[in-house]
């Protein structure tokens, strides 16, 4: 591979790591024949992964595996742990090149649940369908002996390793043993627990392993309160105690479950133009493929038209013979032996929720790249989506933004900036001094401001905003629409930023009642207009600290009639100082201005010495 070659390689793969989300997700590097040839976790994908392409990294393993690096693909899921997972299940299909340390052929722990007469639970690594259920696995082995730990606790199953039988119990071929004695089991062998209530613990035993703990936190908050009415606190207590254990525990991953096997997701996320969708193959109870494709609209086609070509196109492509299809809504197709399944709660939903989750990662991942080659699509979406939030007429192309400044009342000004395409257009900025207001009166100061704004935008017959906002809550937005509607009778859509008790802007407002606008705090939208803020109140304190330093550079010789800032200059910068140029004789003074001035400077600061000498 020549440098060049090498360069045009790494900046692809730049490209892609630059648009990774931070979250995280399990990643995989693909070679040049697109074999993977490794797969790893991250805690956030965009972190771990940019990590590679380090000048520093110095590793030398590290180094040869990113020379053989072609594409880089990726899998976001809800957590750590899930990402963790993932990761073991991709390894164990692909079998990387450079995933050294799984090959060993290790799994993580499931518990199981067997199908015996009277069942037991445990863990365990080694996976039969015809032993019992199986729930798991668990990457974290701490989680696995904690819900143990609880059903043991909660129903007390039994341990023991002998096969029982119905008859063995009814004709008293069992005996109790030592976790009888010590309350560990309860004897079902012996007939001391009854078959009915035994299968009754198992069963809830099953729910809690399910993550279906509804009902059982329910039976236990119901026993609780039962006891207490009986005051049989200690027993109370003892209940409250299982209750808050079974509550804090999750117990089900959701890219694993043993429950499901050889089935195919399919989901779809779409907009005007395109369509994005993901396939997801669950094997074995593992998600071993994750993959999105994406169509270009023509003719209008609807979600139902197009999950159903991408369902024949991506089944093709990976070969998959899965006899079951879980789809987010009825979809009009037939395929021999395959049943379509539209899940609304369970695993199937979670792992539904996980194809939604990428697809929709695919596509802004899709518009971000599309904005770095066309920044304007960028602002034209940001506009689009405040547009939609607050319901305005037409784009809010332009934005302008008002703030005041003053210490104590002193040397009170104002500012507006104006923002066109949501870039600061820093040519139309303007700042006010305020003339009408003495002393801090924001109220007042803002509404002097905004009256002088659009009255001389309307006399010059300038373009008026299509969004004002106000730097700050509803009595900041009543000033400003007392102006804009009662006074100038115009019809411009005005917002404004709130902030909390932390002097944080956290919300949107909008409407007379002002309302709070749903818009995340995290969202790009909300950062262009907090840009927008930040940079009023940048250019209002800028203004007015300018202002304060004028005033306070202000020199008595500027009092002095007929001496002008070229003459006061030229005394400062020779005698550095008004008390020097004070104590100076008159031909200190002439030798720097000239006799004229310089009597004009003597006299004005020897005015009192002379006054008795002319009574």
């Amino acid at each position: 591979m020549t440098k060049e070659e090498n360069e045009k390689r790494l900046t692809y793969l730049k490209g892609i790591v630059s648009r990774l989300p931070d979250k995280p997700g399990s990643y995989q590097f693909y070679d040049d024949t697109k074999t993977i040839i490794y797969v790893g976790k991250a805690k956030n994908l965009k972190s771990r992964v940019s990590s590679y392409f380090h000048t520093e990294v110095d590793r030398f393993k590290t180094k040869v595996l990113v020379s053989k690096i072609f594409d880089i693909s990726y899998t976001v899921v809800n957590t750590e742990e899930d990402a963790l997972l993932l990761e073991n299940s991709l390894i164990k299909k692909y079998n990387p090149r450079y995933n050294v340390l799984l090959k060993d052929g290790k799994t993580y722990p499931s518990i199981v649940v067997t199908n015996e007469y009277l069942p037991r639970i445990f863990k365990t690594r080694t996976i039969n369908k015809k032993w019992g259920t199986y729930y798991g696995p668990y990457s974290h082995v701490g989680a696995m002996y904690a819900v143990l730990d609880l059903i043991k606790e909660l129903y007390h199953p039994r341990t023991c390793m002998t096969p029982i039988t119905k008859e063995g119990v009814e004709t008293g071929k069992y005996k109790v043993c030592l976790d009888y004695h010590i309350k560990k089991c309860m004897g079902p062998c012996v007939g001391k627990q009854s078959y009915e209530d035994y299968q009754k613990n198992i069963l809830q035993a099953r729910e809690i392993l399910k993550g279906n703990t509804r009902q059982v936190l329910k039976d236990l908050k119901d026993e609780m309160l039962r006891l207490s009415e009986e005051l049989r606190f200690e027993e109370a207590e003892e209940v409250k105690r299982k209750y808050i254990a079974l509550d804090t525990f999750v117990s089900k991953s959701e890219v694993v479950s043993h429950t499901i096997n050889n089935v195919d997701v399919f989901s779809i996320t779409s907009d005007e133009k395109m369509a994005y969708i993901n396939f997801v193959h669950v094997s074995n109870g593992s998600v071993n493929q994750s993959f999105t494709i994406e169509y270009k609209k023509k003719l209008n086609e609807s979600d139902e038209e197009l999950l159903q070509l991408g369902i024949i196109e991506l089944r093709q492509r990976f070969k998959s013979d899965a006899k079951e299809i879980i789809v987010p809504e009825e979809v009009d197709v037939e395929l021999e032996g395959v049943k379509f399944t539209v899940p609304k709660l369970g695993d199937k939903k979670t792992l539904l929720d996980l194809s939604i989750m990428n697809g929709k990662q695919y596509k802004f991942d899709r518009l971000k790249q599309a904005e770095k080659l066309n920044p304007e699509q960028k602002q034209t979406r940001l506009m689009k989506e405040l547009q939609d939030k607050l319901h305005l007429p037409k784009l809010p192309y332009q934005i302008e933004c008002f703030d005041n400044s003053n210490i104590s009342g002193t040397d009170a000004v104002a500012a507006c900036v104006v923002f066109k395409g949501m870039k600061p257009s820093k040519r139309d900025y303007k700042h006010y001094n305020i003339k009408t207001v003495e002393g801090p009166d924001d109220y007042a100061s803002m509404k002097e401001v905004v009256h002088r704004r659009y009255t001389r935008l309307l006399d010059e017959e300038q373009p008026l905003p299509d969004l004002i906002i106000a730097d700050g809550g509803k009595g900041q937005m009543e000033v400003i629409r007392q102006v804009i509607q009662d006074e100038l009778d115009l019809d411009i859509p005005i917002a404004g930023l709130a902030k909390n008790d932390r002097h944080r802007t956290n919300e949107l407002l909008y409407g007379f009642p002002p309302l709070s606008i749903a818009l995340k705090t995290d969202s790009e939208l909300f950062h262009v207009l907090t840009q927008i803020q930040d940079e009023v109140h940048r250019f209002a304190i800028e203004f007015h600290r300018n202002k304060r330093s004028k005033r306070a550079l202000h020199s008595e010789l500027d009092n002095i009639p007929g001496i002008g800032p070229k003459t006061r200059d030229g005394l400062l910068n020779a005698l550095k100082s008004v008390k020097k140029i004070r104590e100076a004789k008159l031909s200190e003074l002439e030798t720097v201005i000239g006799p004229a001035k310089a009597r004009i400077v003597y006299d004005f600061f020897h005015a009192e010495e002379k006054a008795p000498e002319q009574n």
